[in-house]
């Protein structure tokens, strides 16, 4: 077995472009549909106080614009994504196949510490990681068509009633966003489990692997 150090190419340029273009992205429209919804806040309510400690009351058409505008961009970025992922094959590595629901469950027991076996890590992603990159693509597809469907409601009316009708489209748009931050907030706490090494590859696109021995003297 090598003692050596390897360096390994782990994410393409266009993979940590798409990346970092969408991280920014995603925040900002999070950001401007709380101003949007703090207009109308039926689902949770809020106090008053609390939006003006914020500054996010009255802040409807500021929302909508900013909301308005960054969706294109949103947009356009995700589309590209998906193409490079067809196009390259990278969506081979993203799909969950017939093992990662299993192995899935494991990492889950793993991350819960209801086990110390952490299961052997074969491809670029583990089966948790599958599934959620998987399902978070297809919730922004649906973030987009509900979007669509609440912005312009008689224009696209047939989208509309597709969805349940505005109020129902609106809904679901709200639980898009949910799903995006309960998202943003796993992903984030994974990175950080992760560690220095696993960031730096995002960044850089290159992942140091360690000897194995090194590796295990450090986790004793």
């Amino acid at each position: 077995m090598s003692d050596k150090i390897k360096i390994i190419e782990k994410h393409s340029r266009a993979i940590r472009w798409f990346h970092w273009i969408h991280f920014p992205l995603l925040m900002m429209m999070i950001w401007s549909g709380i101003l949007i919804y703090w207009a109308n806040r039926i689902y949770i309510p809020i106090s008053d106080q609390l939006s003006e400690s914020l500054r996010i009351n009255g802040r409807l058409a500021e929302g909508m614009g900013w909301h308005f505008m960054l969706m294109w961009f949103f947009t356009i970025n995700g589309a590209l994504y998906a193409i490079y992922l067809i196009v390259s094959g990278e969506w081979r590595c993203i799909f969950p196949n017939r093992h990662s629901w299993k192995q899935a469950f494991f990492v889950l027991l793993h991350d819960l510490k209801l086990t110390k076996k952490n299961p052997e890590l074969t491809e670029k992603f583990n089966g948790a990681q599958k599934i959620a990159y998987t399902l978070i693509l297809i919730n922004g597809v649906f973030a987009l068509i509900t979007g669509l469907a609440i912005y312009k409601p008689a224009q696209l009316g047939l989208l509309t009633e597709a969805l349940g009708g505005y109020e129902a489209a609106r809904l679901e748009h709200f639980i898009v966003m949910v799903i995006f931050i309960l998202f943003f907030v796993v992903h984030i706490l994974q990175v950080m489990k992760a560690g220095w090494n696993n960031f730096r590859a995002m960044i850089t696109g290159y992942q140091i692997i360690k000897p194995a021995s090194e590796t295990k003297k450090g986790q004793d």
